[in-house]
């Protein structure tokens, strides 16, 4: 029994090593990207998907048409 639960141990051990070898191989992780927030709707996005208009940030053409909600 004590055999059984060593050879399962050491597997586990080989197993994390192997995959931990393999991520460090994969290179930096991107950084992730800036998010900004509709002016309108306040749906987040990413900064190169944006629609830019009178310095705010709009998801699309019709919500910079529209322009910021007002409360």
């Amino acid at each position: 029994m004590g055999r059984l639960i060593l050879l399962a141990l050491a597997v586990l051990v080989l197993l994390w090593l192997v995959r931990r070898a393999l991520r460090s191989r994969r290179g930096p992780v991107p950084p992730p990207a800036e998010l900004v927030g509709c002016a309108h709707c306040g749906v987040l996005l990413p900064r190169a998907e944006a629609r830019g208009a009178l310095g705010r940030h709009y998801c699309s053409e019709e919500h910079a048409r529209l322009g910021p909600r007002r409360p």
